[in-house]
């Protein structure tokens, strides 16, 4: 919970890791470009006092982890989303096995949420109902870009992909969080295109599509297709650090989100340990349109900050909210 001027904040973290990029586990070039890439982010994107020293980034603690999003970081509820890298990582990047250590110690702080790559067939359909009915899983992550062997990435847009998204609406697995955002070495850019979101929201209409990271570098085309497809979200993970080193561009893109899809189908995530919630939730609650940006953008309101901040996905995760952090439902942007 955050308190600012009198207002209080219920906080969801919509995008979560518990990595291990340690050198123990990393098997290749790939393993450590990639944790590479992901520290160049943190560091070029976070105010200097939030930079950590990569020995600890590449393999932060439980310590730290609860300290930062819980005591230090105003998160009441936090969502975890897995990213294999099987490839690249003996034991996995970041597993739903590994975040599930967390997630059962700390029920009251965790949404445990898994993952399936398409390419895996009739064995990871099997490998993901079990785990769904291990763990209740209600959402997944999709990581579309990651190596399979010679396979450099696959589409939502594949039967394959019907396969598994058919089977989440069997299993009540409804919220589907989509990483389509900016490349990261070693990955094909092309594989993180959005287009593919367009044809599997029109044939899923029961299940909800986070695109996290709203698409960047492709807002434009994400705003297009989460108009018409009523079930498209955007996670704000990778677009709300700009708000620190490139306050007029993040005013643009949540300006475009807020004019495109509305304040109801925005949720905030800090992509943690790849930024601190601490600073980022701080910014966001002080952040308003620059002024001569305002007649095309407006402002934002205290409700819809309340909005974004947690209350999206308290609903879509059905979480208690206290009633003096609800809104109005009228509220406007």
């Amino acid at each position: 919970m955050y308190e600012k001027d009198g207002e209080l904040y219920f906080v969801v973290d919509g995008h979560m890791h518990w990595w291990d990029a340690s050198l123990e586990n990393i098997k290749n070039k790939y393993g450590e470009g990639f944790i590479q890439c992901f520290y160049a982010y943190h560091s070029n994107l976070s105010p200097a006092e939030y930079v950590w020293p990569l020995e600890k980034y590449r393999k932060y603690s439980e310590e730290d982890l609860m300290k930062d999003l819980f005591e230090d970081g105003y998160v009441d509820k936090a969502i975890f989303l897995p990213t294999y890298l099987t490839d690249w990582y003996k034991d996995g990047f970041n597993t739903t096995a590994r975040d599930a250590i967390l997630a059962e110690k700390y029920p009251d702080r965790f949404i445990l949420n898994s993952a399936w790559d398409a390419r895996d067939g009739d064995k990871g359909l099997e490998e993901f109902e079990a785990k769904v009915k291990k763990w209740n899983i209600k959402g997944v992550k999709i990581y579309t870009a990651e190596w399979r062997g010679e396979s450099r990435g696959f589409s939502l847009a594949s039967e394959e992909s019907s396969r598994y998204l058919a089977k989440c609406e069997e299993l009540g697995v409804t919220n589907i969080h989509v990483h389509k955002g900016p490349t990261i070495w070693p990955m094909d850019k092309d594989s993180f295109d959005v287009h593919d979101i367009d044809h599997c929201a029109t044939d899923f209409p029961g299940l909800t599509f986070i695109v996290e990271h709203v698409g960047l570098p492709r807002l434009e085309d994400f705003c297009w297709i989460a108009t018409q497809e009523s079930n498209v979200w955007g996670g704000l993970a990778v677009a709300l650090p700009f708000i620190h080193t490139r306050p007029r561009f993040f005013a643009k893109v949540i300006g475009e989100l807020l004019f495109w899809i509305g304040p109801d189908k925005i949720t905030f995530a800090s992509d943690y340990a790849l930024w601190h919630p601490k600073w980022l939730i701080e910014k966001f609650v002080d952040f308003q349109i620059p002024e001569d940006m305002q007649e095309e953008y407006g402002q934002i309101s205290t409700e819809t900050k309340k909005k974004i901040l947690g209350l999206n996905l308290a609903g879509m995760y059905g979480v208690e909210v206290p009633d003096d952090m609800k809104v109005a439902e009228a509220a406007s942007v």
